[in-house]
């Protein structure tokens, strides 16, 4: 008798045998695979008034490349980051009132809610020694989502969609979820790597990026430009034009009526899949990749002939693809990517690490150049915003294992206002329509079936 997994594996292949779907039938049947069109832009699914992308613009009647704008509520994100940085004050908080409430908030709303987030910042009583550290896991993203579904056991109104109940627990989950990847990521330390174990509270008057600092840092140490810059990182993270995968899954999962933690455990499970949300650590890998087969990496020739086996399936992880170039959406560059360049260098000075500041740059210069080479591309390719991302969560110190949660972290402001968009304007189920192209068969008795 076969042994299970020689089982699995011919069950397998019996499923790929009758399951494949031949591709000729998406054009034949005018279904858009992945629901995007053959230039790569998705199906409109809903309408929207949390953030907005621009990445074409019409000129005499032509849609034109241009570069990225990303809007929150209307207002560029290059002007809000601008104005909070030059007015010396963390953003986050800010960013966050903005896109639940739909207005930046006056110096008396902005104290208000930053006390109402503070006062949210704690876990339910023994949380996380009951349920953190207990069957911790290697993928924090899969801790993080069971954390969030046990959370339900402790609310007694868990199943109340009131949009009043609802945003109870989002602003709640958007104050713990440092909390609980922090800690997630300690219990997985202790308990699989055999490291030590310390568990700090957070500050109720800190602001989310020096709480999160503080929590993962063995000396709660960090300095002013560290907090600055992964403060910056989790505003340019919380929202994306709503058309993203999570964002999409958060919608479907909220029409059907469930509850809070079930439609965010759904996004984070959306999330943590490669093709979403961990593309920074592979910018990272790559790029360590890069310089352990790089002899000389200011030669331009040898790292644009690198690139070139990158693209070959050559190098790295044999996929094709230049990690952190190219976007769904943008076309000639990315507003994130752009506003990030600004600090990295910085950081990169602080920290010196000058020479990986050089690399990345030059990367960013040549990558476009090699694609467009060996590539044919409807539109422009340039640095998206995981490509400096993971440089900087590195120079933070933060561990590879927290680069996907702190997505999360960010977005789930956006979850949020999504979930209450959907609450609030619409009342039917998400159910978007299959054609069946499968053959019809006739039932054979069990004992005909030879």
């Amino acid at each position: 008798m076969d042994n299970l997994f020689t089982r699995c594996d011919r069950y397998a292949q019996l499923c790929k045998e009758t399951t494949s779907i031949p591709l000729e039938l998406y054009d034949t049947n005018q279904v858009k695979k992945g629901l995007r069109d053959k230039n790569g832009a998705g199906v409109r699914a809903g309408l929207t008034n949390i953030s907005r992308i621009v990445s074409f613009e019409d000129v005499d009647g032509n849609k034109v490349p241009c570069d990225g704008k990303l809007y929150y509520r209307g207002i560029d994100v290059e002007d809000l980051t601008r104005g909070f940085i030059e007015e010396k004050r963390f953003g986050f908080e800010e960013a966050t009132y903005l896109l639940l409430f739909g207005k930046l908030p006056d110096p008396a709303q902005l104290d208000e809610f930053k006390k109402t987030l503070g006062e949210c910042r704690s876990l339910p009583r023994n949380f996380t020694r009951d349920v953190i550290m207990k069957a911790p896991s290697r993928d924090i993203m899969t801790s993080l989502s069971k954390s969030v579904l046990m959370l339900s056991s402790y609310d007694r109104r868990a199943d109340d969609i009131s949009i009043e109940n609802v945003m109870r627990q989002c602003l709640t989950l958007i104050s713990i979820f440092p909390m609980i990847s922090v800690y997630s990521y300690h219990a997985y330390n202790y308990y699989i790597r055999n490291k030590s174990l310390y568990i700090h509270r957070p500050r109720p008057e800190l602001s989310t990026a020096e709480n999160f600092l503080r929590m993962l840092r063995p000396d709660k140490q960090y300095s002013p430009l560290e907090a600055k810059v992964l403060d910056l990182a989790l505003v340019l993270h919380m929202e994306h034009g709503g058309g993203n995968n999570s964002t999409f899954t958060t919608h479907v999962v909220s029409s059907s009526g469930t509850d809070t933690y079930s439609t965010i455990a759904a996004a984070l499970g959306s999330l943590k899949g490669p093709k979403h949300g961990g593309a920074n650590i592979r910018v990272v890998q790559m790029m360590k990749d890069l310089k352990a087969n790089v002899r000389d990496v200011k030669d331009e020739e040898a790292v644009a002939d690198y690139l070139e086996k990158l693209l070959n399936r050559e190098a790295f992880d044999k996929k094709g693809l230049i990690y952190g170039m190219g976007h769904a959406v943008y076309t000639k560059s990315d507003p994130r990517c752009q506003i990030f360049k600004r600090y990295v260098g910085a950081l990169c000075k602080e920290k010196g690490r000058m020479k990986d500041y050089e690399l990345y740059t030059m990367v960013e210069r040549l990558a476009p150049q090699v694609i467009a080479k060996n590539r044919r591309i409807y539109k422009g390719v340039s640095a998206n915003v995981d490509f400096y991302s993971g440089l900087i969560y590195s120079m933070l110190d933060i561990p590879e294992e927290l680069f996907t949660p702190m997505f999360a972290i960010a977005r789930i402001v956006g979850w949020s206002a999504h979930r209450l968009e959907e609450l609030i304007n619409v009342d039917k189920i998400i159910r978007p329509a299959y054609i069946s192209i499968g053959e019809m068969q006739d039932y054979e008795p069990l004992e005909e079936r030879l």
